[in-house]
């Protein structure tokens, strides 16, 4: 069985369907349709709700989008909807001000939006323009513009008082724990099962006995085979509550990732050594998706397009496969076989990829091409790390997703940099080695021109960047703001070992 909290009311479930989304169990089982479906694919944010889990003595809210949450994936956490944030006759303050600012209209987002606003409040208590653009971009409206909806949410706590979760806090903390030790949860409707391990070795155990079971980290591609493709997973094993996989380490000469981390916990020790990887992550889906998607997740989904493959590829990142209690380490470049086939055997997963902290004289920068700047696929991504010293390439690492299928080291181009002088004919050729690398293909979001191209047009971008710093695009971009994320555990470099987050 699992166990969890919605507001207030303790609900344990056991047999039912692991193919169930969050969503709906709320609107079928829990009778609280406040919560809409949109597009059921997370990318309209009309299903958006929050939910707290064990940070230490605190509670961490997360915005996340329930149409892509299986139910399995609460165990042990607090699910709060739009209903449970008014307190009898008064709305909460992040209801209100949509009120006051004239927020809605039609009103079949406002409940997201509601959400969405309550969990930046949460987590920053006077909250500038940018991260509230960012905490409202994975939500969809069609009537109002957003200019008043932006309005509410810079206005909702200028008025500050406590609500129902803060007053129940230390109660709440006491419940969430007590969950916590409960035996392993799972759930199973007589079809289909689904697993929640504590430990990688409960992991490594139940993987060996059902080799055919779909791991389930955010969930945030795998639950559209449900959602859009409308296939019954017959065993699921959630990774969410193994804590060893959720650790973000850093060590003096590399930084080690979870496979299970969300995102958001990956962002803070990528983007201080990294900030182009920060940049990147920025940009990655909507922040629901960032506070539920995985590093490890987006690697194992082995999609051509995926935004941290080629990045970490061009840093010279490592995975880590576990199978039983044996574990080899591999080249992130070495994972990735064809489309959709990784050396992944029958049994391993994902433990936890490796990054190698920044060396002297290295230079980084990733470029994300797609039709809009948030919430948007990759029509191309070019991601660039070499080493120049006294103005000579010693070394070049160069890797696209979108130009192949799959995440790929651009080679000619880098032996044509290799050894070579820092200068624009150096460029020249490397650009026109990199015709060399791809073969790229025509879909709906670019032609193979346009991919090419642009591919080029990168490496004369990161040319100008390096040797002109006054033009780095990051110093006047719009589209790079400070970002909005709940605040992950604090990742701390301790010398000598390691720090866990």
């Amino acid at each position: 069985m699992i166990k969890f909290l919605l507001n207030r009311e303790l609900r344990v479930e056991e047999s039912i369907d692991p193919n169930m989304t969050v969503l709906q169990y709320l609107r079928t089982e829990a009778g609280k349709t406040g919560t809409k479906e949109g597009c059921a694919s997370g990318d309209c944010g009309a299903c958006t709700v929050v939910v707290g889990e064990l940070d230490g003595e605190d509670i961490r809210y997360k915005s996340i989008n329930s149409c892509l949450t299986f139910l399995s994936a609460l165990h042990g956490k607090q699910l709060i909807t739009v209903e449970d944030l008014k307190e009898g006759s008064q709305l909460h303050p992040a209801q209100q001000a949509l009120v006051d600012q004239h927020g809605s209209q039609c009103g079949f987002c406002t409940p997201g939006f509601v959400m969405s606003m309550f969990a930046l409040g949460k987590n920053i208590a006077d909250p500038n323009k940018a991260q509230i653009e960012e905490a409202l971009a994975g939500n969809l409206c069609r009537c109002t513009g957003y200019r008043p909806i932006v309005d509410a949410a810079e206005s909702m706590y200028q008025n500050t008082r406590q609500d129902q979760f803060d007053r129940d806090h230390a109660q709440t903390v006491a419940r969430l724990r007590a969950l916590q030790i409960e035996e392993q949860p799972q759930l199973n409707d007589g079809s289909k099962q689904a697993h929640n391990p504590r430990s990688i070795a409960e992991l490594a155990e139940l993987l060996s006995q059902n080799p055919d079971a779909r791991l389930v980290a955010g969930g945030t591609d795998l639950a559209l085979e449900v959602t859009q493709f409308h296939r019954e997973l017959e065993t699921l094993i959630y990774v969410g509550d193994i804590a060893e996989m959720k650790q973000v380490t850093v060590h003096d000469d590399r930084i080690e990732l979870g496979a299970a981390a969300p995102l958001t916990d990956c962002y803070k020790a990528l983007a201080n050594d990294f900030p182009d990887f920060g940049n990147l992550l920025h940009r990655f889906a909507s922040l629901q998706i960032r506070n539920q998607g995985t590093l490890g997740g987006n690697i194992g989904n082995a999609s051509p397009i995926g935004d941290s493959p080629p990045a970490l590829i061009a840093l010279n990142a490592e995975v880590v496969l576990r199978q039983g209690n044996g574990s080899r380490t591999i080249k992130l470049e070495d994972y990735f076989i064809d489309y959709k086939v990784t050396a992944q055997q029958p049994g391993e997963f994902i433990e936890k990829v490796v990054v190698p902290r920044v060396a002297s004289n290295e230079a980084f920068r990733s470029y994300k091409i797609s039709k809009r700047i948030d919430d948007d696929i990759s029509a191309v991504l070019g991601c660039f790390n070499l080493t120049i010293k006294d103005g000579v390439i010693h070394n070049a690492r160069v890797a696209f997703g979108g130009m192949a299928a799959i995440p790929k080291r651009a080679q000619h181009c880098e032996a044509a940099l290799t050894g070579q002088a820092w200068n624009a004919a150096t460029i020249k050729q490397a650009k026109q080695a990199l015709a060399n690398d791809f073969a790229p293909i025509s879909d709906f979001r670019a032609s193979k021109e346009y991919r090419m191209l642009t591919a080029t047009n990168m490496l004369t971008r990161y040319f100008v960047e390096l040797d002109e710093p006054a033009t780095d695009s990051r110093v006047f971009s719009d589209s790079v703001v400070q970002s909005y994320i709940p605040e992950p555990r604090s990742v701390t470099t301790q010398t000598g070992g390691s720090a866990h987050v």
